[in-house]
């Protein structure tokens, strides 16, 4: 998908070309994953002469995040605690990566009133005075 979000309409075999030496793939393989990609509606193809040129459906972001969700789902019972407690436990993380990361939670959080189940509480509206 990172090539064809990079190149744009592609053909296989031009994916192929521009897969970097050490990671190389052989054509059927590059060809079964972008019919994969398309059957999960990623891909979508046109036919130019005899051969086809495959784009992206998805921009990346909506795909990371539709991806993320489904790890969540799957691995970690939906709960983005449990996904960020795997995540911090990772003795590979640095004091400058989890600075990062307390910023970019304060910064979610401002605002917002935590519920038990994690999701945030929409914002009381303001009522009127009663007279």
């Amino acid at each position: 998908m990172k090539l064809l979000w990079a190149r744009g309409e592609s053909a296989v075999s031009d994916l192929v070309a521009a897969i970097p030496e050490a990671e190389a793939l052989a054509y059927t393989s590059v060809l079964t994953t972008v019919r994969i990609l398309e059957q999960k509606g990623y891909v979508k193809h046109r036919q130019e002469g005899r051969a086809f040129l495959y784009s992206p459906c998805v921009a990346e972001h909506e795909a990371s995040r539709s991806e993320i969700k489904h790890m969540m789902q799957r691995f970690f019972g939906n709960s983005r605690e449990r996904l960020l407690l795997s995540v911090l436990g990772d003795d590979d993380i640095g004091p400058d990566e989890l600075s990062r990361l307390k910023a970019l939670i304060a910064k979610a959080a401002d605002g917002r009133q935590p519920v038990p189940d994690g999701k945030p509480a929409k914002r009381p509206v303001a009522k009127e005075a009663e007279r």
